[in-house]
This record gives structure tokens, sequence and C-alpha cells, in this order.
């Protein structure tokens, strides 16, 4: 676990050094590169290392090397295309009248110093049910694969030099409370000019939509160190359009406002500079600050939670999970039984044939249906007969 724990915290080091464009020191040395590039490549900031072991070529194997360069020269490919794939999806959208909603906008790659460091972060579109499927069929047109499934809420497609694309038909959020204060994000949206269909949040509610959903992530351990990083890019670069009271009121609702606070804290405290004001607000009992790294940097292998909020909200979600696999268990056995009836109906319609069928074979049944029963007996010896005897 303590190698774990020097892994990840040598990976912050690393791309908080590029960011920052600073000089801190890593024991480059002391790193096994092979579980660091799959480190890296899960949170998503392989493409920031490669930054940052220039200089250090050396201390890196070949092979580790070179995979990180192709994750950077990816960033570069799709920097360049952005912003037209993005543009083409939208347009053939608005020009079929499918009605969408962009959760996370393409421009927070301009926030960045360094345009490569930023990553193929997937636009999410959020679509009713019926539209998902069209949307669906056409980025599959244009050559877009799923990349990841979420099943019961929608998939990632993926496409070389183009931006990734999340599709959902319904957030994935299993909580009610969620549910119901992330339509209430929803409503806020406005269309996207020059679109008719396309509707947009805006900066204040997209900042809500991540906060929330960073929280929600932290307790399912699926939240990563990119996440992190492009919440502190976003809050300092929006902060002057942000009703911050607001925001916490709202976040109250999601019952995550002081989860989700710290995880922007320790934003601060990985990514931020020195001069930053929001780093003076952090609280004084550092140890809650160990926690949420230990458990963020280990994907909840290291886990000694002990915040209400997270606390309250895993076991809801893990609720949550427990009825749906009791319900999927249910359908299955429902689907089993429907087998078995209908097995069950071949044979009997086996054993006694309809009136039609049982007239091709004797004739008489068609003048005297009433006689069907005594066919059927006659049909079921001849066939005794000829199984015992032949």
């Amino acid at each position: 676990m303590n190698q774990l724990l020097f892994e990840g915290r040598s990976l912050v080091g690393i791309v908080s050094s590029v960011i920052r464009q600073d000089d801190r020191r890593v024991s480059y040395s002391r790193l096994d590169w092979e579980r660091m590039y799959r480190l890296a490549d899960y949170h998503k900031v392989a493409n920031i290392v490669y930054l940052g072991l220039l200089g250090y070529r050396e201390t890196v194997p070949e092979k580790w090397r070179d995979r990180f360069f192709k994750r950077y020269q990816e960033s570069l490919q799709f920097g360049e295309n952005c912003e037209e794939s993005l543009k083409e999806v939208l347009t053939w959208l608005n020009m079929r009248e499918v009605s969408c909603t962009v959760l996370t906008a393409e421009t927070v790659r301009e926030l960045y110093k360094l345009p490569e460091t930023a990553e193929n972060s997937p636009v999410q579109i959020f679509l009713d049910e019926e539209k998902y499927y069209l949307a669906k069929g056409y980025l599959v047109d244009l050559g877009y694969e799923t990349d990841e499934t979420y099943k019961g809420f929608g998939e990632r497609m993926k496409k070389v030099s183009a931006i990734s694309i999340i599709l959902y038909h319904k957030l994935p959020f299993r909580t009610s409370r969620y549910g119901k204060n992330m339509v209430k994000i929803l409503e806020t949206a406005r269309i996207k000019e020059p679109y008719e269909y396309i509707w947009m949040l805006p900066t204040e509610s997209e900042f809500l939509y991540r906060m929330a959903g960073a929280a929600y992530r932290y307790t399912t351990d699926e939240l990563s160190m990119r996440e992190v990083l492009e919440l502190l890019l976003c809050h300092r670069a929006w902060k002057d359009e942000i009703d911050e009271d607001m925001l916490w009121k709202r976040l109250e609702e999601f019952k995550t406002d002081q989860l989700a606070e710290k995880i922007l804290e320790i934003a601060y405290m990985w990514f931020g500079e020195k001069t930053d004001t929001y780093l003076m607000t952090r609280a004084d009992d550092t140890r809650v600050y160990d926690i949420l790294e230990e458990r963020l940097l280990t994907r909840g292998l290291v886990n000694r939670e002990d915040d209400e909020q997270a606390l309250k909200l895993q076991s809801q979600i893990a609720k949550e999970i427990e009825k749906e696999k009791k319900a999927e268990g249910q359908d299955i056995q429902k689907e089993k039984l429907g087998k078995f009836l209908a097995e069950q109906k071949k044979k009997l319609r086996w054993v006694f044939p309809d009136l039609h069928y049982m007239s091709s074979i004797y004739p008489t049944v068609e003048k005297f249906p009433v006689l069907l029963p005594v066919f059927w007996l006659i049909r079921g010896s001849r066939l005794l007969w000829r199984s015992v005897f032949h």
C-alpha cells in the first residue's frame, strides 16, 4: 500500500510541476514505470507526464517512454480536430431536430496554459432514449466506436483524431436525491447559438454539475486526477461568474457540499499556485486531506473514509445497486419461466395439433370438428406404436 501511495503522490508531483511550470523534485529512479504508466493512463494524465519526463529520459525504460509519447501525440492530434469534429456532430443533430443538452463544454481545453497538456476529455450529451439511438447510429456512420458502456445510462463513443462523446439517455447517478437535483440543473440549460435544438448549461450550472459529479464519483472510487485538475482550472477561470453562496446552497441539496469543497481544496493543494487565495481557506486538520488523497490515489484500495456525507452517499448507492441486482435477478427468472412455458406450449401443440393440421391428415375432422379429441387419441396411439415397434 505504501508503494501505491508513493507512486500516486509521485504522479501528482510530476503533473503539478508541468501544470505550474516549476521544478518540483520527484524521485524518478525509484519508480516502477510500468505501474506508473498504467496509473497515469487511468487518471488520463499520461500526456502531461511525458512532458515531465523530458530531461529524465535515461531513468525511464524506452518501452514506457514510447507509451507516454504516444499519449502525448494523441493529445496533439486531438487538439487540431476537436472543434471541427464536435461542430460536425452538433450540426447534424440540429439539422434533424434532435433536441439535446451539452453537459460539459469542450472549451475547458482553453484553460490549460500549455494546450498539449489538455486531454481528449469527452463532451457529454444528454438526450431522450428515442433520440439516443438515432444519435448513436449517426456517430457509428461517422466512424465512432463504443469505447465504454455505462449500463442503464449510456456509452462513450470514440474516434481516432476526433473528440470523444459520451451519450446519456439517463444521467449516471443512482440515488433519487441526485437524480432530482440533476434534473434541476438540466432545467437551467439555454439554446446554444447558432443552433435551434442544441442546449448548453450556463457556466454556473456546468460547474455545479462538475462539482456534484466529482463528489459522487469519489464515493464510487471512479474520480480521476484529470477531473480534479479540471475542477481547479474551471473554478479559477469561472469564479467571478459564479455566485459561490448559491453554489454551496445548491450542493447542500445534494448533501455533498462539504465533500465537494474538500475535493476542490485538494485540487488547489495538488495543482494550485502559492498565490491562489483559495488555499488559505482549507481546514486546519490536514488529516481530512490525507484520507481523501489516499482513497483517491489508490482508487479505494486504501479507504479510511470518515466523511459523513461520503459514507452516507456511499451507503445509498450500495442500496440502489443491490436493488438493481435484485430486479435483474427477477427479470432473469421471468425470462427463464417465459422460455420454459414457451417450450411446454410447443410440446402441447405437438401433442394436440390444431384443427387445420389434423384435418390435413384426417379429412373427417374437417366435417365433424367435435371428433377432434378422438383423432388426437388415434394419432397419439399411432405415434406410440411406431416408436415402440419400429
